[in-house]
């Protein structure tokens, strides 16, 4: 089964018969009321804020995940952090990150990797067992909280329930949340947002005469625990400074955590008191107008108005929402195809905010910390890939940059396991130093990334070799390194142990082959093959041995395995076996109906509890190129915990610990882009999925994508 040529009922249009302002505003989010789990967050991709229901983030510690565990209450904390925004903790023991390698078995002999720590082990336990090396090098660093910003009323933060009469509403198109609530009786309206292009947070506040004298502003700075949740400290004001100083008509605040070290700008129509790490912005003028900008190195030119930033920030998002693609689910009748399209448009708002940075993104963005704050390098794919799919490819070039700062990084990784060109980290911070533990090291699925990144790039682009000038030595040295992983068995080549598949369900001793990974690699090797060939450049005749001696290989009965040693296929964890023909762009190597079998069974069979959000666009994308666009709708909506998408869009996955998942809002936009804008096949025909009954999409602006 394939899929066919474009139906009726999936219109791809010339740019600019979609009324985008529409679309986008009939799914701006609306409160009556608090939303602990679901708060709204304002932000640049580099430079973000969450706040509460009263504009800014006056109820914090309320939101803080073991205040939330301790009231059995669902909530989402309220962060306001920065790509750049890192922490180490001091090193007094000395560790080395070598204090974490083993030497581990494999078919060409032993292999040094830092798997050396179980990331569920303590600090006290790791220490006790000898292994603080691993727990120091997988908890640091830390994303650093770098301010928090409320109301206080008479001094003190108000009462819960002070706080009344909420309407409160994020306006998608401009990018400002606008709060209207009365506090201690009286009526108070907070607008908020963020600079386009500055790691600036502005607020203006109407006051009620009565509250002139009584409401005021609270900036404060914590410190940052060494944990997987890395939340805010407060009660250890003696390991971090503020130093404040006037300058000019603006406020300053010099910050250092340890070694990190960061400012704050204030400026508006306030005037400041406090001290230490806790200060308080009076108002002087009936609307009380605040800039809260953070930088390494505040820029020169301070921002004096805060308004001004409200009307960038309106600027800015305008500009996002009618550049790029676009589609309309509005006249579809479907049960679903309302909540498709809100979930679509909110999440291009999310991966805007939180995933478009100078950086990899953390899996929980820059709402909280997960993993400390680090991020996941087999995440990146998801949670940014769909930028060029839908026509915004410079929101996945400014942390393509990042990948070429670690090169020396990943070459001398892959050198010291005896690997030619560049071996990617899989779970690190900024410096791109490998987060030891039993999993990570080991996996290879985020090595094609890469190519894949450069790939969607060059087939978006206007100007093609622009594209393969910038990339060309990150994709020839990620195709190094894949071809030299390879082991030659015969006339066969193989992906042997150790090896963690994506589905981290099986022993890395003893994986070989899993299907995913052999056709990622394939594609990318043969994909490296073709930007040489339109260099004019010599093609590796490695590279084209291991390309074509990647065999997926279909079992007896029909279908595919996720591995090639028993167990072969587990139905629990991610059916990752299912991205080999829709993650992975059709090369020929995959038999489509053994693949539907694959789906079939899989769909019917799988632990889908233990899935996470990225999977039902995994499954969404497989069925789309299979011309199965009803099984790719109904993973999309498929009613379990972790394909739950919030009020506010985020994609939600394990309440307190992961409160919201952005690689499934990523793989969303990835999905949809694939089946409502189609795809170019192995022969350069433009694809596109009949769609069921009752959908009716209209879209524009996608680019070919393979």
């Amino acid at each position: 089964m394939t899929a066919g040529t474009t139906p009726d009922h999936t219109r791809a249009t010339p740019s600019g018969l979609i009324d985008r302002e529409a679309v986008v505003r009939r799914h701006n989010v609306r409160y009556a009321g608090p939303c602990p789990e679901s708060p709204l967050s304002v932000g640049n991709g580099e430079f973000a804020v969450t706040v509460d229901h009263t504009g800014l983030q006056t109820f914090a510690d309320r939101y803080e995940r073991n205040a939330a565990r301790t009231c059995g209450e669902a909530a989402t904390p309220l962060g306001m952090q920065a790509q750049w925004g890192f922490h180490w903790f001091p090193n007094p023991h000395g560790y080395r990150l070598e204090d974490t390698m083993e030497a581990l078995e494999s078919p060409r002999g032993p292999v040094r990797y830092p798997s050396g720590y179980d990331f569920r082990e303590s600090r006290e336990e790791s220490e006790g067992s000898g292994r603080g090396a691993g727990y120091y090098y997988w908890t640091n660093p830390q994303r650093l909280h770098l301010a928090q910003v409320g109301l206080l009323l008479d001094g003190r933060v108000p009462e819960w329930e002070q706080v009344e009469g909420v309407s409160q509403e994020l306006d998608l198109w401009s990018g400002v949340i606008r709060s209207r609530l009365r506090i201690a009786g009286h009526e108070v309206t907070v607008r908020t947002a963020v600079h386009p292009e500055r790691d600036c947070l502005a607020f203006e506040i109407d006051l009620a005469a009565e509250l002139a004298e009584r409401l005021a502003v609270r900036v404060a700075f914590p410190y940052v625990e060494e944990s997987f949740e890395a939340p805010p400290v407060w009660d250890r004001p003696e390991a971090h400074r503020t130093v404040y100083r006037a300058d000019g008509g603006a406020h300053v605040w010099e910050r250092t955590v340890d070694e990190a070290r960061y400012q704050v700008r204030g400026a508006g129509s306030f005037s400041v008191s406090g001290s230490e790490h806790e200060w308080v912005l009076t108002p002087t003028e009936p609307v009380l107008r605040g800039a809260i900008e953070v930088a390494q190195a505040l820029p020169s030119d301070p921002i004096s108005a805060p308004g001004e930033v409200l009307v960038h920030s309106a600027r800015g998002w305008e500009d996002f929402w009618r550049h790029g693609a676009a589609m309309d689910l509005g006249a579809s009748t479907a049960e679903g195809a309302h909540e498709l399209e809100r979930r679509i448009v909110l999440s291009q708002y999310q991966t805007r905010v939180h995933s478009s940075g100078s950086t990899p993104p953390q899996e929980t963005g820059l709402v909280c910390n997960s993993w400390g704050g680090t991020f996941h390098l087999e995440m990146h794919w998801w949670h940014a890939a769909h930028f060029p799919a839908w026509g915004r490819p410079e929101l996945l070039e400014r942390s393509l940059g990042w990948y070429e700062s670690i090169l020396p990084v990943a070459r001398a990784g892959a050198a010291a396991q005896g690997f030619a060109g560049a071996r990617w980290p899989k779970h690190v911070g900024p410096e791109g130093i490998e987060s030891p533990n039993e999993i990570g090291p080991l996996l290879i699925w985020q090595q094609p990334h890469v190519i894949s990144y450069a790939e969607l790039l060059r087939t978006g682009a206007a100007d093609e070799a622009r594209v393969r000038d910038r990339y060309r030595m990150l994709v020839d040295e990620t195709a190094e390194f894949l071809a030299s992983f390879a082991l030659l068995d015969g006339d066969a080549y193989h992906l042997p142990p150790p090896l963690m598949p994506a589905q981290e369900v099986y022993g890395a001793a003893e994986t070989w082959d899993p299907l995913f990974e052999v056709a990622y690699v394939r594609w990318a090797l043969l994909t490296a093959l073709a930007w040489r060939r339109a260099d004019g450049r010599e093609e590796p005749e490695l590279w084209r041995q291991v390309a074509d001696g990647l065999r997926p290989v279909v079992s007896e009965d029909g279908h595919y395995d996720a591995v090639q040693r028993p167990p072969r296929t587990v139905y629990t964890d991610h059916p990752a076996m299912l991205g080999a023909l829709g993650v992975v762009p059709d090369t020929g190597a995959i038999d489509h109906e053994a693949m539907l079998r694959t789906l079939e069974r899989a769909c019917a069979q799988w632990n889908w509890r233990s899935a996470w959000g990225w999977d039902f666009p995994m499954i969404a994308m497989c069925a789309t190129r299979l011309g199965r666009a009803d099984v790719a709708l109904s993973a999309l909506l498929r009613p379990e915990d972790k394909n739950t998408h919030l009020p506010n869009g985020h994609n939600r996955q394990v309440p307190h610990r992961m409160p919201l998942y952005l690689p499934g809002n990523g793989g969303l936009l990835m999905a949809t882009a694939l089946l409502f804008g189609g795809w170019v096949d192995p022969d350069g025909v433009p694809r596109r999925v009949e769609l069921p009954e009752g959908w009716s999409v209209v879209a524009e602006g996608f680019p070919p994508r393979p």
